[in-house]
């Protein structure tokens, strides 16, 4: 059976930890390096819900994309996640920002998805992409179809053909983005939807989740045809948040 370090390091040569933004606390956050993994389970988000399911099905090592420790953090006490990862021996390798960034990763599952060739720029989260010419309400109805979800958005009026990507919250990259025609991402506030309308830019906001959701069963397959002898499996988490 490999060690955590090895699962670690694994994931380290596709989605390098050390790209991680300032701001972000990917890697290695619970747990022991030279422990042995029994079964990993892969989660978008590591919640004591999911700790308790892992624990259930006899992994010891969780894989998220977000964090489980995000911000500096002053106590841990029962019913902290971290906590009731750590009294289970559970482990945690979270890797945020640098999955984004990576060949493969979340961004350009995304894109896959919706069909789009991308490249990438100088900020490695983002993509873009060239599409035939389309309108922001067809496009609005794809990403909603590829999705299955409702998803918010503004229409410039303008029409579409160079978009850019960042999954999750990734409103803060529209200016940097240059250029563009649209900018698709996970969230998107109030105040973010008006300012790319000022500045002629369709924005179209597909939910964190689900923009971010679907690179779970990526990880899961690069894991199981690394760790052949290792059972992994998804943890299959349910957005959290409702539509009425």
């Amino acid at each position: 059976m490999p060690t955590v370090k090895e699962v670690y390091d694994f994931i380290n040569s596709f989605a390098d930890f050390q790209s991680q933004e300032d701001w972000d606390n990917s890697g290695m956050l619970v747990g022991d390096f030279d422990a042995e993994v029994k079964k990993i389970a892969v989660a978008l988000d590591i919640t004591n819900e999911a700790v308790e399911k892992a624990e259930k099905s006899g992994a010891n090592l969780i894989v998220s994309h977000h964090p489980v420790i995000f911000s500096g953090q002053k106590s841990f006490i029962k019913g902290n996640v971290a906590y009731e990862l750590a009294v289970n021996e559970m482990n945690a390798i979270c890797c945020h920002t640098p999955l984004d960034m990576a060949q493969g990763g979340t961004n350009d599952t995304l894109a896959r998805l919706l069909g789009f060739n991308v490249t990438t720029s100088e900020n490695p989260i983002l993509r873009y992409a060239e599409i035939d010419e389309t309108t922001a309400d067809d496009l609005a109805k794809h990403i909603s179809s590829v999705l299955g979800t409702t998803i918010r958005y503004t229409d410039s009026k303008k029409p579409i053909k160079k978009i850019a990507i960042c999954t999750g919250a990734g409103c803060s990259l529209i200016e940097e983005a240059g250029e563009i025609d649209a900018f698709i991402t996970g969230d998107a506030s109030h105040h973010n939807f008006l300012d790319a309308l000022e500045n002629g830019i369709s924005v179209f906001a597909a939910g964190h989740y689900e923009t971010e959701n679907l690179v779970v069963p990526v990880v899961v397959e690069l894991l199981k045809n690394e760790f052949s002898n290792v059972e992994v499996f998804d943890l299959e988490q349910k957005n959290p948040i409702k539509f009425a």
